[in-house]
């Protein structure tokens, strides 16, 4: 179990297990926001807890979630649910303790050009920490 909390603890996550991967995304929000993101469904692997305030644009699928206080992206959430009545969500690993993700692989996926996965290259959470 990994768990997260953003600087002023007013916002929570909880992720059940370990992910198989963290992804890094270069869109225009993600690479301002910095984030490193961990996916699954809400209420099944993962859990949020506390007050956010949330922004969507564009077509508005997804609503990234902050918090209010101290402003730290905490995670997004998907507008709707899927056909399968499934809400995705992607909890920000950087939220989490160093040495709970750092041996966590990193994807890459390209969503400014391609909106395509990228090769992976190696690299592992801590290697964007040293």
């Amino acid at each position: 179990m990994i768990e997260g909390s953003c600087h002023c603890g007013a916002v929570r996550w909880r992720f059940a297990s370990v992910p198989e991967a963290a992804t890094t995304c270069n869109c225009t929000v993600c690479r301002r926001y910095g984030v490193l993101w961990a996916y699954d469904f809400e209420n099944e692997r993962i859990l949020v807890s506390g007050p956010t305030q949330a922004y969507a644009w564009g077509n508005a699928n997804l609503a990234f979630h902050f918090c209010p206080h101290c402003g730290c992206v905490a995670y997004w959430r998907a507008t709707a649910p899927g056909a399968d009545g499934r809400r995705r969500i992607a909890v920000n690993l950087r939220l989490a303790e160093p040495e709970q993700v750092r041996a966590i692989v990193l994807d890459r996926f390209d969503g400014l050009d391609s909106f395509a996965d990228l090769p992976r290259d190696g690299r592992c959470v801590a290697d964007l920490w040293s």
